[in-house]
Order: structure tokens, then C-alpha cells, then sequence
């Protein structure tokens, strides 16, 4: 099986020794997204729903380089350092994946790289 790594300049650089995304055969996973400015590296410092919404736009950069798209994601998981979090971030959530409704699992946790509030990764298909 062959793998390739997929990297986007729309979403920030790894911050570790990993890879934004790596592609199989009709799957892309993609490693946790938080909110950094893709241009600058800067934690995006807002609302919930500002921090979700940027962590899918950088999820989308990567998903779109490997061409694939939200559409054809098949599994998150979100990551929250504050469950009381869970209703913003889902409001945000809902509004980029439309009617595609994307298996997910949703978990606190005690911290996330940078100080962020929420981190989500996720596994998508390819054409």
C-alpha cells in the first residue's frame, strides 16, 4: 500500500514531527487541526465558534489539497478543554458540514498544543 503525505499551504505547518495528512487508497486522515493562522502561526484568540471555525477552514485547506472536501468527510473527533463549549462549537460544527453528517466522537480533555480550546481531526474518502 502506498502512502503520500498531503500538505497545504492554507493551513499552518506542523508543529511536530507529523504530517498534515497522509493518503491511502480512498482515505485521507488528517491529523488534529487547532486555531493557528496558516500566514502568521498565531493562535487565533476568539470566540468558540471563531476558534471551530478556523480549524475547519484549516482542515478544508488540507482536505482540498488532497482533493477531497468537507462532503466526504466520514469521522471527526473533537477535542474540547471545556465541555461547556459543546453547544458553540456545535453551532459552527453544523453550519460547515450542511447536510453531510460526519460520524464524531467528542471529548474533553485536559489541554491542547499551544493553549488552544478545541482541536479536531478527521478521516475523509478520495475520489
Amino acid at each position: 500500500m502506498s502512502a503520500r503525505t498531503i500538505n497545504s499551504e492554507g493551513a499552518p505547518r506542523a508543529i511536530g514531527p507529523y504530517s498534515q495528512a497522509i493518503a491511502v487508497p480512498r482515505l485521507l486522515f488528517l491529523s488534529g487541526q487547532v486555531p493557528l493562522d496558516p500566514k502568521t502561526g498565531a493562535l487565533l484568540q476568539g470566540s468558540v465558534q471563531e476558534e471551530v471555525a478556523r480549524v475547519l477552514e484549516n482542515l478544508k485547506a488540507v482536505l482540498e489539497a488532497a482533493g477531497s472536501g468537507l462532503d466526504r468527510v466520514v469521522k471527526t473527533t473533537v477535542y474540547l478543554t471545556d465541555l461547556k463549549d459543546f453547544e458553540a462549537m456545535n453551532e459552527t460544527y453544523a453550519r460547515y458540514f450542511g447536510d453531510n453528517r460526519p460520524a464524531r466522537s467528542t471529548v474533553q480533555v485536559a489541554a491542547l498544543p499551544r493553549g488552544a480550546r478545541v482541536e479536531i481531526d478527521a478521516i475523509a474518502t478520495l475520489a
